[in-house]
């Protein structure tokens, strides 16, 4: 297995630190809107992965946190609490937000057939880990401490900045000066640890005691700390959106090296963002789509996960309804495929061994999706796979193997009914008019038309059948 890993910059052998066994964070939603469509990219991606890591005999233990508290508007230590902000949008409690968008969230993974996590992870669910951990970098001198908030100090750690690539000198000219609230701040690039109850936050719902005053956790000790809880002081594999780099997953480095003096990720594993209509996705320009917009559209969550895995995780996508429905079609087809391979294959022959064909076939996969996750390579062989004269048995088998990587739930296909309009189905009762009359060159010439728009008709012992091309 071979993987990018953001930290080096460079696609790596994959070796975990304890095989079989991998270790897997992901960083997981902000509970505070629904998880849109962009959303899902990032976790059809890690899903991808865990699925392929199991595909080859690795044993994997995923653990996700659920942020349901101190993720600020600017991502760092500026702006107001996302979930205040919500929930004041809302007019509703802090947490009743929290309860309704993680199910919302929860459900969206299974709509698109996401493998849960083994591990949810709610951040208000671990108050006193984080208290704890923050202990730990105050005791070892990593620390100081305003009238707002605790800080981690980014000077005192030594290879800050290491996983951008961007010098710490450089993001202290960058920062904006003038948007620091905390005038105690020392260092633009220094983060909250722990936010009192004070100032801005004096009347902060979501609270709790600490020997720092009350108040609430920062947004990055969050994931440390749960990670850490939950996968140990190394863990294999931390995942997220590319946006995450700078500011977050830097943040996490620095407090959890200096806690534990250890590496605290081998592989970093970041996926790029989605675009729709060649935008970035927001609600003010009409392009934020959930898993209910594509109910609505109806259109599958499949023909969504299979499109994604048309553009290679590292790339930017470009998201359109009508690449949607072209995925849409083709799904279909692929569904209607395995239904028909359904009705020829032999149960007897289902625990045979694969002919050589059908082993070139699968090495040829393994092949594209060990490689980086080459998932648009991958998916190019299960469409191989599907026109080639491999015997029923091997390659409905092979398909379904072939799909516990690819996660388009194939095993549970049923035929896609596709809906004739009425036109389509008129020039067929002409055309077969005209083929009893033996008048076969109107036959011919009405079969071409229905063919322009998109339809076939296939003469059978039962009578014609049409079919979507």
């Amino acid at each position: 297995m071979k993987l990018y890993n953001t930290a080096s910059r460079k696609i790596e052998e994959f070796k975990p630190l304890n095989p079989p066994n991998v270790t897997f964070y992901a960083c997981g939603p902000t509970v505070y809107d629904y998880t849109h469509i962009g959303h899902l990219r990032t976790y059809v991606n890690n899903d991808v992965l865990k699925r392929t890591l199991g595909f080859l005999g690795y044993k994997v233990k995923h653990v996700m946190n659920i942020t349901d508290v101190g993720h600020l508007t600017g991502d760092s230590d500026e702006g107001e609490d996302k979930m205040e902000k919500g929930a004041g949008k809302k007019g509703t409690t802090v947490w009743e937000l929290a309860r309704v968008y993680t199910d919302y969230f929860i459900s969206s993974l299974d709509e698109m057939n996401i493998i849960r996590p083994d591990v949810f992870s709610n951040a208000t669910q671990h108050i006193p880990e984080f208290i704890e951990m923050i202990k730990v970098l105050e005791s070892k001198g990593f620390t100081y401490e305003t009238d707002e908030a605790l800080y981690f100090d980014v000077s005192k750690f030594k290879n800050y900045g290491k996983l951008s690539g961007q010098k710490l000198e450089d993001k202290m000219t960058a920062a904006r000066k003038e948007i620091h609230i905390d005038a105690g701040k020392r260092n633009p690039a220094d983060f909250v640890l722990w936010f009192k109850a004070a100032g801005r936050f004096k009347n902060h719902i979501m609270r709790w005691p600490s020997a720092w005053g009350e108040g609430f956790p920062g947004w990055h000790i969050e994931c440390s700390a749960m990670c850490m809880k939950y996968l140990g002081e190394t863990v294999d594999i931390h995942a997220g959106a590319i946006d995450l780099i700078p500011v977050h997953h830097e943040n996490e480095i620095a407090q959890s090296e200096a806690a534990t003096g250890k590496p605290f990720v081998r592989y970093w594993f970041h996926n790029d963002f989605l675009l729709v209509d060649g935008q970035k996705m927001s609600k003010s320009l009409g392009n934020f789509y959930t898993i209910d917009d594509l109910k609505n559209s109806r259109i599958g969550p499949m023909a969504l996960r299979l499109l994604f895995l048309q553009t290679h995780y590292r790339q930017i996508m470009n998201f359109t309804w009508e690449s949607l429905s072209a995925s849409g079609n083709a799904y279909n087809k692929l569904v209607n495929h395995i239904c028909e391979l359904k009705q020829k294959i032999s149960e007897s022959n289902l625990k045979k061994e694969y002919g050589e064909e059908a082993k070139n076939y699968r090495q040829k996969f393994i092949d594209a999706i060990s490689d980086d996750l080459q998932a648009p390579k991958a998916v190019a062989v299960l469409w191989e796979i599907t026109k080639s004269n491999l015997p029923p048995d091997e390659k409905f088998r092979l398909i379904l193997e072939i799909d516990e990587v690819l996660g388009l739930n194939l095993k549970n296909a049923k035929f896609f009914a596709v809906e004739i309009p009425e036109e389509i189905k008129k020039l067929a009762e002409e055309r077969e008019a005209a083929r009893l009359a033996k008048d076969f060159q109107k036959s011919d010439e009405l079969r071409k038309i229905i063919a322009g728009k998109g339809f076939s008709v296939k003469d059978t012992d039962e009578g014609y059948k049409i079919s979507k091309k």
